[in-house]
């Protein structure tokens, strides 16, 4: 039997805060996988193409794939069951197939809600959807594939979780060329998205994607890291990536040997990368600059020790100032990650942190709202103290509160994130460092840079516009 694929991004919510579109990394190592084995592949990418559900469905009638397989994360979850069903009204015969970290947790629940939908992926998929896509052309059941939720007799079970991929160097590189590349460019640009590893060996209480990837910290060699980024560069012209790990610093050693591996090899490229306050030296990020690193983004989180023990982060602000100091010393750019409103977050606690981020000065500041999501601890607590308001996971976008505590309400920690916003980039030090650099675009870039201003629909956003601020 001939198995042609469609994997999908779907779209964001109408509405929501949001990135802009980015290079959907985990569908790409999909359709890599899946190509290196000899399936067809192909990928509508609803984000960057700005397609409409309408668009979708005459897509898919024209492909008529045998599987079509999507991804979401907890804000997209709603528009992927769209697509499924969507894709069962364009072609009735398609196996539809749903992964990625919210349904990893919430697989049962999503079946039950939408019939149209056969099988979840749960965690790694890379595998699971191969194995799948096997049995299919040899005929054979997939009700029992390991890493799948699905239905067998109208009952739905949960098979075993499929083992981690330890050896990630035997992952193809990323199939890009299966993207509309051209709708990924940022100003005149695309810059490559890399990852180097899987899983972390912390466990915070609000994330779930130590969750999704383990505790155990996997990594790609160094050679071949560089490899991917040097083959992107003679194919595409690369020379601006974004390293995707959630701490790209967590083994040192390595880091230095990715920074040695791409100045023995001569690559002119610019980089940034995010990780935590305490896993870089001043000499590692010497050595990262000399690599053609030019922005670091650091969770910061808080201004308050007690909160940052509370999300289980285990570093401590005397070390997010030592990072900041050395970064500007050796001349990178930095970017602060701050959290608000996580449990126990106050007014005080929360102008505490701001005064906090305002004196460590980073050129762009993201002000996220604490967001349970399913699979983490932060989920389970609010939830068994009633406090979770919204539901509707289209809202679940960190820009928009979800859940009301007792020591701030929903409307004062939305109030605070506006007024946090206003006061960093309306710092008349900030706006004349800024300008003098070109505007926003002008000081980042990578996932921080066409971030750090996505709230430019706001009302900061209109001020920084009438002050001069470019958003391209």
């Amino acid at each position: 039997m001939s198995v042609d694929v469609t994997l999908v991004n779907p779209p964001y919510p109408e509405g929501a805060h949001h990135h802009p579109s980015f290079i959907p990394l985990g569908i790409s190592y999909l359709g890599a996988v899946l190509e290196e084995r000899g399936y067809s592949v192909n990928v509508i990418d609803c984000q960057a193409q700005k397609l409409t559900y309408a668009d979708l469905e005459r897509e898919i009638s024209k492909r008529q794939p045998k599987i079509v397989g999507t991804t979401s994360t907890t804000l997209t979850y709603k528009s992927a069951l769209k697509v499924m069903r969507i894709a069962k009204q364009a072609h009735p015969g398609c196996l539809t197939i749903l992964g990625g970290c919210h349904v990893t947790f919430w697989d049962d629940k999503a079946l039950e809600e939408c019939p149209q939908l056969d099988v979840i992926a749960r965690k790694e998929g890379e595998y699971t959807l191969l194995e799948i896509a096997n049995k299919l052309r040899e005929n054979k059941l997939i009700d029992d594939v390991i890493g799948t939720t699905c239905r067998r007799n109208g009952e739905i079970i949960r098979n075993p979780d499929r083992p981690y991929i330890e050896d990630l160097d035997s992952l193809p590189f990323p199939a890009f060329h299966l993207l509309p590349l051209r709708h990924l460019m940022a100003h005149g640009r695309i810059i490559f998205p890399v990852t180097t590893s899987r899983g972390c060996v912390y466990w915070c209480n609000f994330c779930t994607t130590v969750r999704m990837f383990g505790r155990g910290y996997r990594t790609r060699s160094p050679e071949n890291v560089v490899d991917e980024m040097q083959f992107l560069n003679k194919k595409y012209g690369a020379k601006q990536f974004t390293f995707y790990d959630d701490a790209f610093t967590v083994n040192q050693a390595r880091t230095e040997k990715i920074c040695e591996e791409i100045q023995k090899r001569g690559l002119k490229v610019e980089w940034d990368c995010e990780t935590r306050v305490d896993m870089v030296t001043k000499e590692l990020l010497q050595k990262m600059k000399k690599a053609g690193c030019i922005t670091v983004w650091f969770g910061v989180e808080s201004g308050s020790q007690n909160l940052i023990n509370s999300m289980g982060k285990s570093f401590s602000i005397v070390q997010t100032r030592k990072a900041f100091k050395w970064a500007a010393e050796v001349g990178l750019m930095t970017q602060a990650s701050v959290i608000l409103g996580f449990p126990g977050e106050t007014k005080e606690t929360a102008l505490e942190t701001i005064k906090f981020a305002e004196e460590l000065n980073p050129i762009l500041i993201g002000y996220y709202i604490a967001t349970p999501y399913p699979g983490t601890p932060m989920y389970d607590y609010v939830k068994e103290n009633s406090w979770l308001k919204i539901t509707d996971f289209d809202k679940y976008d960190t820009a928009t509160p979800t859940f009301e505590s007792p020591t701030l309400s929903m409307k004062e920690l939305a109030e605070i994130r506006e007024k946090a916003y206003q006061r960093f980039y309306l710092r008349p030090t900030y706006i004349v460092r800024t300008l003098l650099k070109g505007g926003i675009y002008g000081v980042a870039s990578g996932k921080g840079g066409t971030y750090g201003i996505a709230s430019a629909k706001s009302s900061f956003g209109r001020l920084l516009r009438s002050l001069g601020f470019k958003f391209g």
